[in-house]
């Protein structure tokens, strides 16, 4: 399909999801919604809680805490014990210690960072009861925080903003299972396989050379990977395997679904909160990052290869083909890429690692706004109402005034909750990446010397600190140092913004409402809207500027002869870390 076109019909359809997908959820949300109620109700009866048991936030936090680690222990555990378990026809043994924590750490969080590859690694069983399952329940869970952020702004001197069991369990049953069982029927129709059964064996007769096709339970773990915003793939490949994304129509499908829960949160915040000008206020910036990060990643992909030119091959009318999608092209791959970035999905469709240099600086960048454009599920939305917090409190500065926001007098409790959450994600990337690159277990994962290698470590902590699990791929991960650190930077990027934004919400919960006035600053207009997008950039410009300087930037400059003849010799003497660049160390 052609890339015009795939952006028409793209919009379109997350549009009418836009509505429709959104007032669905608020009645969800709200309990209006109860047609599997017989499932519903005996799970409640044995959790031993209801929709009448409402908790306070730090109730709420506490009961997310304890689920959370009970699942990490049982994801680790089935790991650990996967060759005496069923469904595993391949006869795979048990996964060793540190990759089963990356892997359960990483499907916990909705990261599902991969270490491995899924159709040699792991069992039929451990695919399902861990990565399918774990792709439902932390997308649930993430929709249950920022519905109970969006009940922090609605409700009025209330010390409780929901129950986390009933919210985790109506998003699953009611939200998730639905759409991504109807979306399978159409990957299984398109030639995604959806089987138990083992391994095909092709044998060549001319070269005497037996040919193992993994097969296996893939479709219907496609489409809960796009729509949870989850992004683990059965296959290695992920999305560039013919088993996972078969045709044009299920490559749309996956854009369209990694974007449909993001987007239609935007309609049940402004529902919620009782105006939806102050959603599509939200969703204005979020689309208009989106839209200026696809133009740009775009057009770099769209440019030709510099190190293909070096070999000779000047004409390159389709652009960056290298590592590309043969099927969808470099624009298509782009397109591909800056959804799952822009999301906390991370599936691919093609090689990050070889995209040009400022092609991987708009998948890199992104992640580094916060992933607010829209976001994964629930992490989007709560996420950037956290800019938007900051974003009201400099606008009741410019004006004079104590900031509101939806009526909720910001003040200092607010602001450094709000602070404190946008701020994890960025030091946990700048720490980590500054160790690895700092001590030899860190320096011995990139591939490629130079700038490059750096851009990779940075990429690969940036990504999971983000819990958005793609990778540049061109870092050896699967070590006990990355294993055990990524765990750590996806276990901060999820938990340590995740309990501040709740506490957050019991702040919100518990204030009455402020009459709004003449000199009240308006959320749901064209100013605000500048306003966030500019917060939202200088944090991540001030931020994550330095890093970027030594990776992409200076990779896209040295392809410049001038530029790399005259100033690459300064710059890897007088930049932090400048051994790196001249190739000494990485």
């Amino acid at each position: 399909m052609d890339f015009f076109w795939t952006i028409v019909a793209m919009v379109v359809l997350v549009a009418i999801a836009w509505r429709f997908l959104g007032q669905y959820m608020v009645a969800v949300y709200e309990g209006r919604v109860r047609y599997l109620g017989f499932i519903e109700r005996p799970i409640y009866r044995l959790l031993g809680t209801g929709p009448e048991h409402e908790q306070s936030w730090k109730r709420y936090a506490g009961s997310l805490i304890a689920f959370s680690g009970v699942t990490l222990l049982i994801g680790y555990l089935i790991m650990r014990i996967q060759g005496s378990l069923p469904l595993n026809p391949q006869h795979l043994g048990a996964v060793p210690p540190a990759l089963s924590w990356n892997t359960s750490v990483s499907f916990l969080t909705n990261t599902n960072w991969q270490n491995y590859a899924g159709e040699t690694t792991m069992s039929y069983f451990t695919q399902m009861s861990v990565m399918m399952v774990q792709q439902f329940v932390s997308a649930a869970v993430g929709i249950a925080v920022a519905v109970a952020l969006i009940r922090g702004f609605s409700r009025k001197g209330s010390s409780t903003i929901g129950n986390f069991w009933v919210d985790t369990v109506r998003g699953c049953l009611y939200v998730l299972f639905p759409v991504a069982f109807v979306a399978g029927i159409i990957f299984v129709s398109q030639g995604a396989v959806q089987t138990l059964g083992g391994p095909t064996h092709i044998k060549d007769v001319l070269n005497g050379v037996t040919q193992v096709i993994a097969l296996g339970p893939v479709a219907f773990m496609e489409t809960i990977k796009q729509l949870g915003t989850d992004g683990g793939g059965f296959c290695n490949a992920n999305g560039a395997h013919p088993f996972e994304n078969p045709t044009g129509l299920t490559n749309l499908l996956s854009l369209v679904l990694i974007l449909l829960v993001p987007v239609a949160l935007t309609y049940v915040f402004g529902t919620m909160v009782g105006s939806i000008r102050q959603g599509v206020a939200v969703l204005a910036a979020m689309t208009i990052i989106f839209g200026c990060w696809l133009t740009f990643t775009a057009y770099a992909e769209h440019q030709s290869n510099p190190a293909v030119a070096a070999a000779g091959v000047t004409h390159q009318p389709g652009g960056n083909m290298e590592g590309k999608e043969v099927r969808f092209g470099d624009t298509q791959s782009a397109l591909y890429g800056v959804v799952s970035t822009q999301t906390s999905t991370g599936s691919v469709d093609g090689a990050n690692d070889s995209y040009n240099a400022m092609g991987g600086f708009g998948l890199l960048t992104g992640m580094m706004l916060g992933e607010v454009s829209p976001g994964g599920v629930g992490s989007g939305l709560y996420t950037i109402l956290l800019f938007a917090i900051i974003a009201v409190f400099v606008g009741g500065l410019m004006i004079g005034r104590t900031p509101e926001y939806l009526g909720k007098k910001i003040q200092a409790r607010e602001v450094k909750l709000a602070g404190f959450g946008i701020l994890v994600m960025p030091i946990t990337v700048l720490v980590i990446t500054g160790v690895a690159v700092s001590i030899h277990a860190g320096r011995a994962g990139p591939l490629n010397a130079g700038p490059h290698g750096f851009s990779e470590i940075l990429y690969a902590f940036t990504s999971q600190a983000n819990n958005n699990g793609s990778a540049f791929a061109g870092l050896s991960g699967n070590t006990a140092f990355y294993n055990v650190m990524g765990g750590v930077a996806m276990l901060f990027g999820r938990f340590v913004i995740i309990v501040p934004t709740l506490a957050l919400a019991g702040s919100l919960a518990a204030k009455n409402l402020v009459a709004a006035s003449a000199g009240t600053f308006r959320t749901d207009n064209t100013m605000f809207v500048g306003l966030l997008i500019g917060v939202i950039l200088i944090v991540g410009g001030l931020t994550f500027f330095p890093a970027v300087s030594l990776g992409p930037i200076v990779e896209q400059l040295t392809h410049h002869k001038f530029f790399g003849a005259a100033f690459g010799p300064v710059l890897s003497t007088f930049t932090p870390f400048g051994h790196l660049l001249s190739g000494g160390i990485l």
